[in-house]
């Protein structure tokens, strides 16, 4: 893991609402909209669930013509969703998936990320949030053994170096956020994670966490699903909207509205915050089959790449930053990070070969 292995860099603004994504109805230019955005880092792990409702908001009073605004992670699945319910949709979008804002995600179950301020959502949210959490498991479930692995299971290990050598994290920012965390609602969902012992792992660190996590191949997955969109009757129109007056231009008399971080310029909805993420993307190798978590730093691999994300020390890494150009002394910090642990690996590796020599066990060295 070296720089020369670096292929690009990808930046996302995440659309953070303090509230919890906007799922409410209202009349605009005569359209019924239902919003369907500000899921924060959890766009893609609760789009089956979050356009679920949208779906069926969309479709009380018995309307069957729907548009849909965006192509997002939201906007396919809403569309999606629609037409298999019998709805005529149309897609308009000014970007197509693969130049959308979802398509910069990293593509990890991570139904709680960044979903909501915990002082500052509604006193119901957390229950839909389960709701939005379980209905999306199930579906992805369901993508699971697919051509291309739009969706697969990854070994993932936590890596604690001891207490007293890891940076202490920095003083709490004076409008620091306490996001909401819910995972205890679906205890049991996905497979725990557990503590391994010295012999179980070969990381040279204090301790290591393990378990398994879902993970989306973002590429291969949007692809699927805008194929399945457009096999199945439905249209995407090349359309782009300056302002929610535009709607009147369309036939439909519902919208749904998935428009992400897009939402904040043309909706002027100020309680949509950015939070920045950059991924690194190395040349992918098919053999690593695992992801890891490692000061501060995420690694997971994927069949067009693997992905290197600097998390920081704390949630607020890149809250409120907008900025989408890339940063390439972000990017060669976390490599090299990474690069450090494998060193350190092969050199514990290579030990433990040595003193197996020393103590005659050549029989069990291969």
């Amino acid at each position: 893991m070296q720089p020369e292995r670096i292929t690009r860099m990808t930046v996302c603004a995440r659309p953070f609402r303090a509230a919890g994504p906007r799922l409410d109805v209202e009349t605009v230019a005569n359209k019924r909209v239902v919003h369907n955005y500000g899921h924060g880092g959890s766009g893609w792990s609760l789009a089956w669930g979050s356009s679920t409702i949208a779906m069926r908001k969309a479709l009380e009073g018995g309307t069957r013509d729907v548009a849909v605004i965006g192509c997002g992670a939201l906007g396919l699945t809403s569309a999606l969703l629609l037409r298999r319910a019998g709805a005529r949709v149309t897609i308009y979008t000014k970007e197509r998936a693969p130049d959308t804002r979802s398509a910069r995600a990293t593509g990890t179950w991570s139904p709680d990320s960044r979903i909501a301020d915990a002082d500052k959502a509604a006193p119901d949210f957390a229950s839909v949030w389960e709701e939005m959490a379980r209905t999306s498991y199930a579906t992805y479930q369901t993508y699971l053994g697919l051509p291309g692995e739009p969706v697969s299971w990854s070994d993932r290990f936590i890596l604690l170096d001891d207490a007293a050598t890891r940076p202490a994290p920095p003083p709490p920012a004076m409008e620091a956020v306490r996001f909401a965390s819910y995972g205890e609602r679906v205890a049991g969902l996905a497979p725990p994670y557990r503590t391994l012992s010295a012999g179980e792992h070969p990381f040279p660190v204090a301790r290591v966490g393990h378990g398994i996590s879902m993970q989306f191949n973002v590429a291969a997955l949007a692809h699927l699903l805008t194929n399945d969109f457009l096999l199945e009757g439905g249209r995407i129109v090349p359309m782009t909207f300056h302002t929610p007056a535009d709607l009147a231009r369309l036939r439909e008399p519902v919208v749904v509205n998935c428009t992400g971080y897009g939402a904040r310029s043309l909706w002027k909805d100020e309680t949509v915050t950015p939070v920045r993420g950059q991924i690194t993307w190395l040349a992918p190798q098919p053999e690593v089959r695992y992801g890891l978590s490692y000061r501060h730093v995420l690694v997971l691999p994927r069949p067009d790449g693997i992905a290197v994300q600097q998390l920081g020390e704390s949630d607020m890494w890149g809250y409120g930053i907008a900025d989408e150009i890339p940063d390439r002394s972000e990017a060669e910090s976390a490599v090299a990070t990474i690069a450090a642990l494998y060193r350190r690996t092969r050199l514990a590796h290579e030990d433990r070969i040595d003193l197996l020599r020393q103590e005659g066990h050549s029989c069990l060295i291969t």
